[in-house]
């Protein structure tokens, strides 16, 4: 084993969609690689375009809202590594 104590996932967002409110209880970092949108972090929002990070604490508050005209697509790489029990969906 390699001892990767994180996860990379890669997500997409469609035009005028957004992703579920939620929680982790793991930090997260997002790296847009394509597309724009708004990413809302405990009631504070944010633009968000390609080549750009965004950092989300541990059990902040959070969804992503693609405001662009094609697909939005990012990394989402938790630290720790992801686990099913550790998600809040609201």
């Amino acid at each position: 084993m390699l001892g990767i104590r994180y996860s990379v996932s890669q997500c997409i967002v469609e035009p005028g969609k957004s992703s579920k409110p939620h929680k982790l209880k793991s930090s997260e970092i997002y790296f847009v690689l394509k597309g724009q949108g708004i990413l809302h972090i405990d009631g504070e929002s944010s633009d968000i375009k390609e080549n750009q990070a965004a950092y989300i604490p541990p059990l902040s508050r959070q969804h992503i809202r693609n405001t662009g005209n094609v697909d939005l697509e990012f990394l989402c790489i938790v630290e720790p590594a992801w686990k099913q029990e550790d998600e809040i969906i609201e």
